[in-house]
């Protein structure tokens, strides 16, 4: 066997050929002196006959049970024949199997005994144990090191025994053939010959880690057993793993692997660098260099790792090794001049350019053995040129090949681009000086310089100009690439790795999920966000590119929040100072500004749709610049929303901020584009191209809310830092003055004479606000002035956003400012005297101004509006909030009906809580939603029309105000409010309808807010019962739920949480009882007040109908809430008795229609609930509620009606806890006694019919029992019971009666 070449068969049969020989060599060294070998012919004839023998009774039974199968057999009888046949086949297989494995371990048993006889008798040789070799292909890694170390020592033993041997002929006797062979391996062991072949034929088994343990094993057992010649194992490599012409695919692939294993394993010992030590002239290295690039040619995937090897070697052997013998190599300088092939642009050899990459590294010496591959004389900077890039360039794309893993070359040329000792500290210098404005920047040393330009370079010709362009596979590359690049690179290179083509690439791929490279470029957002980490060099890095090759669309386009979450993690001043400095250069620098056109037939996906971001007219570039500029100006605020910083240094970022819209917003240089101001020491930026008014307009947005967020945080100012340290808006100011005092800095826009008016009277109070706000100590009267002095400036902005709107308003205020803060120095010299009585009140022309500025103003606007009304809305008069309340009231649509005869006035009163909801000539057709059970329509004289339900509401609230607009015309209302006569007479034109219903509700909206401010500022005031009566005519009227949801939602919680449900309430003696008592009955009948079901209801959607019904529980819930408080405020005022006898009227007309009309929804459970808050109003109530169940019409009415009178009794009950009580509520029962008795009578008498109502009135009937019984008065009850009521009690209600009956006796 061991002269002739491994037979072309299955690795499986290798091994078993492997272990036969292994049985019976191990016989033969064990028993050398007393057998003598048989020949290899004669074993594998041996092995032949047994194969024969185990192969024929198989081979005849299939073809004997073949022939036996009828050809007349159908198609199916026969399959199922031939598969009975195979089992039985299969079976009798199994069983010869299990003999011949049974006769195995006996034959091994005998050899192990032999072997152990012989090895003691002669005492020549330790012993081998050859099953260690099963060990080596473990998947375990500390099972294969174990059986390396086991296989190493007891060669090693072995052969120290047969070095020291002297008649070694007599220990080879038995493998004299082995010997014939002429391995090289003359001077070692038998066992030691026998182990490196069976090494070497290992590494090539494809089971579980053979090749990783058996060339592991190689590698040790030659690296220690000096006797193991390395040219021997290299022939011995060659002769047993070669290939043969009769191989096919997976024994090709094995055996290739197995030499390349163990290729590997001899270049790991190191017996090649022993060999070149002992002899400088040796040919071992060029011979193994060689074969290496031998295997490397047969087969692509053995090309990396046969470089891998070689490389391993270079980095043991000498400098001088490398020079003289690797590089030496007949075939590597055949490889090297052919590497790059000029006559052919495809081809390319990474692997190659790889090699000769790290033997310079090693050698640190220009050769032209390289070839084309590297540049000479050599240099990272001569490499990274364009035209030698342009040149390996076919070599890089190859590397493709290797996919998902990334080729070894490219983290060679990645360390070469941007080695670790550079830039270190580069990032911090960055950060320092890009803080340090209007000063050129550091140069940089020459090596920066040109690691800078080749980093540009290879990002340019490499990933843009090469990968970028082609399949799919490489832009992935690329990807893999920067990933690479990431870890070493400096923040100041990020504009040449996010380049503009790497930037639309992710745009285009990222911009549709379906895009085959999606995740590959997800997969790199995510990395490059890890990377940013908490560096604010970096982040802003990142943001800027990505923001400038995107024309500031980036998370738009690519659906993610990538930019966003950049910006908003911002932590520490010097990092929003560095971004806040990049916005500003972006923003004045267009020139920067990529307006390269996306090439998307290269860089987009093929299933991307969206096309390309730069897709543009021919006015594309002005749009993306000014779409760039909009980004700029909306992110500078979006920094201060999520940072927390302290005071001062957020005061420093807001004042940076703020310089730089207003430079870019409110300013404009009619002489270049920068101006310096030597007064505030700064130079100023402009774009070359003049800013857009939107650009200008969104500026000016920006400044007021700026402030508006600042005057918000700041709340009470203290003027400990003082005012100059603190103020963002005296900051403002100043800095304004400053610039329109440079005669080359002009407004962006040129004003009109009432605007430039406005303006300078602006800006000149606001000087004085500020000066009389230092003086002032900190109070009521310092928070008035700050507030005035935001709402100067924001309406100064406006003036400016919009041109010709607000210079009557503007002077208005400055009245009211000199007025309100009537000081020496706010009033000019030639002014007349402003506190003449003939002038209207100050809050009355305060209000007038608000309301005036509320319609048009901005968010901004109108927060500083609200903190100037929270400090004088104490002053507010009753005028001031009839004109607010008029413009809740107002509708643009006509009302729903008038009768003749009848003026506005009365229409204004008979709508007071908005129940009428009738439309004309619908009287008739209507069906009422009557919550009893019985469902039946209720006689004609009960059903009360909605204007008579709410007629002379005026009345009720004549002594609070005079909130009567009747015979108001359309031209008085413009006269009142020249926005609201603007509304008007749009509506009145027909034109623009809608508009102007909207532009009404948001002005409603807006003067909702400062009713809700005044309501939480003066909850005790009686003028809050004025302004809830307004409101809540405003919430039940139709036209409001119909015009907008939002405006009913906001007045409803305006009513439950500022006025019903307040912790306090109207008080003192303006409130009046007549008036109360006027809202408690209106109140009463809304709670009451049956849903109208229209004939038309039943064509209204699901939709509309559940609104319809949850519109009609809030009126009556609001109704029932608005009586609880009604009943509040009368309580606190302790009325006499007498004064209240006015209010019991009102709840008995009440009951009375509850228990004579079934259209009467008013529910018992709010009437319970006002006995149980109200015992008094009980108290009062329950004779009358006894006659009116005694003598109830409708049965359900009366059981309903027995809850309220166990509550009174209840509340009786729970009183009198103390003698006196206890004989008060006595008294009141007992004087009741005789109606309470009839009701009991008439209850038995008259029994309900349905089961349920029985139940209660048994429960009632008992509870008035025990509560009779609890104050003695059982005798007094049953006196006023006749005999026909005793036998129908004791007939209804039995054992409760006679138990009853018998605590009298």
């Amino acid at each position: 066997m061991g002269s002739k070449k491994r037979s072309p068969n299955s690795v499986a049969q290798v091994e078993d050929l492997d272990n036969t020989d292994t049985n019976m060599e191990n016989a033969n060294l064990g028993d050398t002196n007393n057998e003598n070998a048989s020949s290899n012919s004669s074993r594998k004839k041996m092995k032949k006959d047994k194969n024969k023998e185990t192969e024929a009774p198989d081979g005849d039974a299939s073809k004997a049970g073949l022939s036996n199968i009828p050809s007349s057999m159908k198609p199916m009888e026969r399959r199922k024949k031939r598969k009975a046949l195979d089992k039985e086949r299969l079976h009798a297989a199994s069983e010869s199997k299990e003999v011949k494995t049974k006769k195995m371990d006996v034959n091994s048993k005998v050899t192990e005994s032999k072997e152990h006889m012989g090895a003691s008798s002669s005492g020549t040789l330790p012993k081998f144990h050859i099953g260690v070799f099963k060990d080596l292909a473990s998947v375990d890694v500390s099972v294969r090191e174990g059986a390396v170390e086991r296989l190493v020592t007891e060669l090693q033993e072995v052969q120290k025994a047969y070095e020291v041997t002297e008649n070694k002929e007599v220990v080879e006797g038995g493998l004299k053939l082995e010997a014939e062979k002429d391995d090289g391996l003359n001077d070692c062991a038998p066992s030691v010959r026998y182990a490196v072949r069976r090494l070497v034929r290992g590494a090539s088994s494809s089971r579980e880690c053979a090749r990783q343990g058996f060339a592991l094993g190689l590698t040790v057992l030659v690296d220690t057993v000096p006797s193991v010649k390395v040219d021997s194992v290299l022939k011995l490599i060659v002769d047993l793993l070669e290939v043969s012409s009769s191989m096919k695919g997976q024994d090709i692939r094995d055996c290739l692997l197995g030499r390349l294993f163990a290729y590997g394993a001899l270049a790991l010992s190191r017996r090649l660098t022993e060999e070149w030590i002992s002899d400088h002239n040796t040919l071992i290295i060029k011979e193994f260099t060689d074969v290496l690039i031998s295997l490397a040619a047969k087969k692509r995937y053995l090309q990396e790792p046969a470089i891998a090897i070689i490389l391993e070697l270079v980095e043991k052997l000498p400098t001088e090794a490398v020079l003289n013998h690797i590089l030496e190599a007949p075939r590597l300088r055949e490889w090297f001049e052919g590497g790059i092939d000029a006559g052919n642009p495809d081809a390319g050899n990474p692997d190659a350019l790889l090699l000769a990459l790290r033997i310079r590294e090693k050698i640190s010496i220009d050769s032209e053995m390289f070839g084309n591959f590297l540049p000479h004389p050599f240099s990272p900077s001569r490499l990274f040129v364009p035209g030698h890039l342009s040149s390996i360039i076919n070599c890089l794309k190859e590397s493709t090949f290797c996919q998902p893993r990334v080729h070894g070359v490219w983290p060679v040329l990645v360390n070469i681009l941007l080695p670790d000792s550079v830039m270190q500290a580069e990032d911090v210098v960055s950060a320092s000086n890009s803080l340090k404005k209007h000063k050129k920047s550091r140069k940089s040393s020459s090596s920066e310089e040109e690691i800078a330009r080749s980093v540009r370079c290879f990002c340019e010709v490499i990933i843009e100009g090469s990968l970028l362009l082609s399949s799919h596979d490489r832009k992935h590359l690329a990807f893999d690439i920067l990933l690479l690049l990431l870890p070493r690179l400096p923040a100041s290179f990020i504009p040449y790795v996010l380049s503009h083509k790497i930037v639309q690439c992710m745009v285009d791929v990222l911009s549709t999920k379906d895009s085959w490279l999606y995740k590959v470029a997800q997969h790199f957002l995510k990395e490059l966000s890890d990377w940013v980490g908490n560096d604010d060099v970096r982040r802003v890095a990142v943001i800027v590119a990505l923001q400038r090759h995107s024309n500031a669309r980036f998370d738009g386009i690519t659906k993610t929040k990538t930019v966003k979450a950049l910006v908003t993690d911002f932590k520490t001043e010097s990092g929003c100072m560095l971004f806040i400095q990049n916005l500003m250069n972006m923003f004045v620098d267009e020139g920067n500004a990529s307006e390269e056109p996306s090439d998307q037939s290269q860089t987009t996906d093929d299933n991307s749709e969206m096309g390309s971001v730069e897709d543009k007219d021919s006015n594309g570039a002005t749009a993306n610049s000014d779409f760039l500029k909009t980004w700029v100006v909306e992110s500078l605020p979006i920094i201060l929303k999520h940072l927390k910083l302290e005071p001062e240094a957020r005061f420093r970022v807001q004042k940076e901020i703020l310089k730089f819209l207003a430079v870019q917003g409110l300013f404009s240089a009619s002489l270049g584009s920068e101006v310096t101001s030597f007064e505030l020491q700064e130079k100023f930026k402009w774009p070359k191209a003049p800013t857009s008014s939107a650009i200008c307009r969104m500026c000016i947005e920006q400044i007021q809310s700026l402030l508006a967020n600042a005057q918000k945080i700041e709340g009470l100012r203290s003027l400990s830092s003082g005012l100059e340290h603190s103020d963002l808006g005296s900051y403002f100011m100043r800095f304004l003055s400053t610039l329109r005092n440079i005669p080359s800095v002009s407004l962006f826009r040129s004003l009109s004479d009432d605007d430039e008016k406005a303006f300078e009277k602006l800006q000149e109070m606001e000087t004085r606000l500020s000066r009389e706000e230092k003086n002032c100590v900190i109070g009521a009267e310092a928070n008035k002035l700050h507030a005035m002095r935001f709402l100067l400036i924001q309406l100064l902005l406006q003036v400016l956003l919009r041109p010709g709107e607000f210079s009557e308003a503007a002077s208005e205020l400055v009245i009211c400012c000199k007025k309100a803060f009537a000081a020496s120095d706010l009033l000019d010299s030639g002014e007349e005297e402003l506190d003449n009585d003939a002038d209207p009140k100050l809050m009355d022309v305060l209000v007038d101004t608000f309301l005036s500025l509320l319609p048009q103003s901005s968010a901004p606007l109108r927060s500083a509006i609200e903190q100037v009304f929270k400090y004088f809305c104490n002053d507010v008069t009753n005028d001031g909030l009839l004109r607010m309340l008029r413009v809740i009231k107002k509708d643009l649509k006509p009302p729903r009906h008038r009768e003749e005869g009848r003026d506005d006035g009365d229409d204004d009163d008979e709508d007071f809580l908005g129940i009428e909801e009738v439309e004309e000539g619908e009287g008739e057709g209507e069906e009422e939603m009557d919550e009893a059970e019985t469902g039946e329509t209720g006689e004609d004289e009960e059903q009360t029309d909605d204007s008579e339900a709410v007629t002379e509401v005026e009345e009720a609230g004549k002594e609070l105000s005079d909130d009567s607009d009747g015979g108001m015309d359309d031209d008085a209302m413009f006269r009142m409010d020249a926005y609201l006569a603007q509304i008007f007479k749009d509506r009145k034109n027909q034109a623009g309808g809608e508009t102007a219903q909207s532009q009404l509700v948001l002005f409603k909206l807006r003067v909702l807010s400062l009713l809700e401010v005044y309501l939480h500022e003066n909850p005790a005031e009686p003028e809050v019962l004025m302004v809830y009566l307004n409101l809540a005519r405003a919430f039940v009227n139709p036209q409001t739920a119909e015009i907008s949801e939002q405006l009913g939602q906001r007045i409803w919680g305006i009513l439950q949480k500022k006025i019903l449900k307040a912790k306090d309430f109207p008080r003192g003696d303006a409130v009046q009882l007549p008036t109360l008592e006027s809202l408690l009955e209106k109140n009463l009948k809304l709670a009451s007040k049956p849903l109208k079901k229209k004939k038309s209801a039943g064509n209204l959607s699901k939709k509309k109908q559940l609104a319809m019904w949850k519109r009609h529980k809030m009126i009556v819930s609001l109704a029932q809430d608005s009586t609880f408080w009604i009943l509040k405020i009368i309580g606190a005022r302790n009325f006499p008795e007498c004064e209240l006898q006015g209010v019991i009227d009102i709840f008995k007309g009440e009951l009375a229609r509850y228990f004579e009309s079934k259209t009467s929804q008013i529910k018992s459970d709010f009437l319970t609930e006002i006995f149980r808050r109200r015992p008094w109003i009980g108290y009062h109530l329950f004779g009358f509620l006894l006659e009116k169940c005694s003598r109830a019409k409708l049965e359900f009415r009366r059981v309903e009606a027995l809850d309220l009178i166990i509550e009174i009794l209840k509340s009786m009950v729970s009183s009198g806890n103390d003698e006196s009580n206890r004989n008060a509520s006595k008294k009141v029962l007992k004087n009741h006694l005789q109606k309470l008795s009839h009701l009991i009578k008439e209850l038995a008498t008259n029994t309900p019919e349905k089961p349920s109502r029985r139940a209660e009135v048994r429960k009632f009937c008992g509870k008035v029992f025990r509560y009779v019984s609890t104050y003695d008065l059982t005798k007094s009850f049953l006196k006023y019971l006749a005999p026909e009521a005793e036998a129908a009690c004791e007939s209804q209600l039995g054992e409760l009666y006679l138990n009853f009956k018998k605590i009298e006796s």
